[in-house]
């Protein structure tokens, strides 16, 4: 496989490797410190990248984007989480979406949500599953069983085709949930079948009557990445704003976006292990306990090994993975899905060596820098690596 980096990849890399530097990493601690979770979002970091092009990386050109492969998307998260790894998150996660509406939109439907959403540097995306009573559950619903999934109930105004639709219902955890212009609402359009079967997609800008912003939720990790609720009293939305088919919603999270959105989480994660890395290789050579260099230290040294070496693994995984979607060769889609798991235990395993480290100096203060690491790395065990991921990647084989 060959892995060879172009000009164009090495240049939104090091585009991506001086935005982390110069934006995001100086602007990360402050941020983290905000206790009130909606301030802690920076309307400016936006503006920054997206006259840079991390908001619109994935657009396709002929609408404004930047149309980039695969593996320079994940050469792009890998820099941006190495600065801060929720600002990533917020960028990539409109890459996600812009998978998706490319995916299952029409023409018409592409020149009315991806266009303005180019246009516009603080035009974020969202996309709405997770409700208070279905979990995991929509991500893995049992095949027979009509009551797992999305209870959030559409229903057509009359019986006509092409009639408006009214939402009734609530998603929450739902990222950029308090910042997104346009969220892909999943829903259920038919509530006596299974959701494979009776879910549908509809894109809901903000604004649309019925629909509000609901709580903020308060995170120990990941604090700059805006997760809310969304709740629908009586929403009423336009048949032209059905993604795909009618019953067909689980068909259009299953396509790009579900293999993007697994591997995206693992580069992110790479991009944490290599500040890690980074934070304590400067650590242990800086500092001078007693009677020598932390550096020089064997238990050190073993765990700075440990540190590397997962790293390096876990950078290895992502490339194939990237370098596999994109050529459409190999098990990608499954892939993806083990990298998410190993990327887990890997990203906890690096970040918690790291605090050991920096612990090692035996001062009475936390170090600000590391425990911030390893707090964002908790969100993977809920949001990449936990049983209904692994479950499915033995499902797929």
């Amino acid at each position: 496989m060959d892995l060879t980096l172009t000009e164009e990849q090495q240049a939104w890399q090091l585009k991506a490797r001086k935005f982390a530097a110069e934006v995001l990493r100086p602007r990360s601690l402050e941020r983290d410190r905000i206790t009130d979770p909606r301030a802690t979002f920076d309307w400016e970091v936006i503006r920054e990248g997206s006259r840079l092009g991390f908001r619109t990386l994935v657009v396709d050109k002929k609408y404004g984007g930047h149309g980039v492969d695969l593996i320079t998307q994940a050469l792009v998260i890998i820099e941006l989480a190495k600065g801060d790894s929720a600002m990533a998150k917020t960028f990539s996660q409109c890459w996600k979406w812009t998978h998706l509406l490319q995916g299952g939109c029409t023409p018409q439907q592409m020149e009315r949500f991806v266009r303005p959403f180019a246009e516009d540097e603080t035009f974020l995306l969202g996309q709405a599953g997770t409700e208070p009573n279905s979990g995991s559950d929509h991500r893995l619903p049992p095949e027979e069983d009509p009551r797992a999934g999305w209870r959030l109930k559409a229903e057509p105004v009359d019986s006509s085709e092409g009639a408006d639709w009214i939402l009734n219902g609530e998603k929450c955890f739902i990222a950029n949930g308090s910042v997104a212009r346009l969220f892909l609402i999943g829903t259920r359009t038919n509530p006596n079948v299974p959701q494979k079967e009776g879910g549908t997609m509809f894109a809901v800008p903000v604004g649309t009557p019925g629909m509000r912003i609901g709580k903020v939720f308060n995170k120990s990790g990941w604090r700059f990445y805006q997760n809310a609720e969304l709740i629908f009293e009586n929403c009423r939305v336009p048949h032209a704003n059905v993604i795909g088919k009618v019953n067909g919603g689980h068909g259009v999270r299953n396509g790009p976006a579900r293999l993007f959105g697994d591997f995206e989480l693992g580069a992110n994660a790479l991009g944490i292990c290599d500040a890690a890395v980074e934070m304590a290789t400067h650590f242990v050579a800086t500092h001078w306990p007693r009677n020598g260099y932390f550096k020089d230290n064997q238990a050190v040294q073993l765990k700075l090994s440990e540190m590397h070496m997962l790293t390096e693994a876990l950078r290895s995984f992502v490339l194939r993975v990237a370098a596999e979607g994109e050529a459409k060769t190999g098990n990608a889609a499954n892939n993806a899905i083990l990298l998410q798991n190993f990327a887990t235990d890997a990203l906890q395993r690096v970040t918690a060596l790291n605090m050991d480290i920096h612990a090692g100096a035996g001062v009475a203060t936390m170090h600000a820098g590391a425990d911030k690491l390893e707090r964002d790395a908790v969100i993977w065990t809920h949001l990449a690596g936990d049983s209904v991921q692994r479950m499915k990647a033995v499902r797929k084989h």
